[in-house]
């Protein structure tokens, strides 16, 4: 089973302005995306690559650059990687209806060892932790994906104390604008481009 095949199902891509996608073969550096989604609750959707496909959360606050917050995580279906810069609309009616923004994007690094050795995202994901190293525009250093109720899926993401660690700071609150576009949600919604 492709495991786009729940992404698709969900989807009318006579509707909606997402892409369709197809998996891809492994990178050498692979990439991460977060979006700020305006659904039926404003959420941000991180999302890191991993076997051809972007494994997804949505965190209701957005990430954290205090490695004191634990943000909860929902994990949700693989989407394609050209969903990484998919900015928009998703029109009312369908799965997801509300506006999407691309808050932050760039590579990473996976962090996760095991005896030494490097444990395969997906892998690690499997066995409910995977430590990754963010290179974003806006956000940046170690994070960490942490399973903490297998039954409903519930996950932490949590940053790391190291150099990049930033506990009075709330790129959420500061960091307004897309990465792509320099436009706001509400500009992306009322369907201005970024000169207005």
């Amino acid at each position: 089973m492709d495991t786009l095949d729940d992404y698709r199902g969900k989807r009318d891509f006579s509707r909606t302005p997402e892409p369709p996608g197809e998996r891809v073969d492994a990178r050498d550096c692979p990439i991460f995306v977060i979006q700020k989604h305006d659904a039926t609750t404003l959420h941000y959707d991180f999302r890191l690559e991993a076997d051809g496909v972007l494994k997804s959360w949505a965190v209701p606050k957005g990430p954290s650059t205090d490695p004191k917050e634990k943000r909860l995580a929902v994990p949700t279906e693989d989407h394609p990687l050209g969903y990484a810069s998919f900015e928009g609309v998703i029109p009312e009616g369908s799965y997801g209806a509300g506006t999407v923004m691309v808050w932050d994007r760039g590579t990473y690094r996976n962090l996760t060892r095991k005896g030494g050795q490097e444990v395969a995202v997906t892998e690690a994901l499997g066995r409910g932790h995977v430590s990754v190293w963010l290179e974003g525009e806006k956000i940046r250093g170690g994070y960490a994906l942490t399973r903490f109720r297998a039954r409903d899926e519930a996950w932490l993401l949590v940053k790391k104390d190291d150099a990049e660690a930033a506990p009075g700071r709330d790129l959420v609150a500061t960091e307004t604008r897309s990465v792509v576009s320099g436009r706001t949600l509400a500009e992306i919604a009322a369907g201005r481009d970024e000169h207005g």
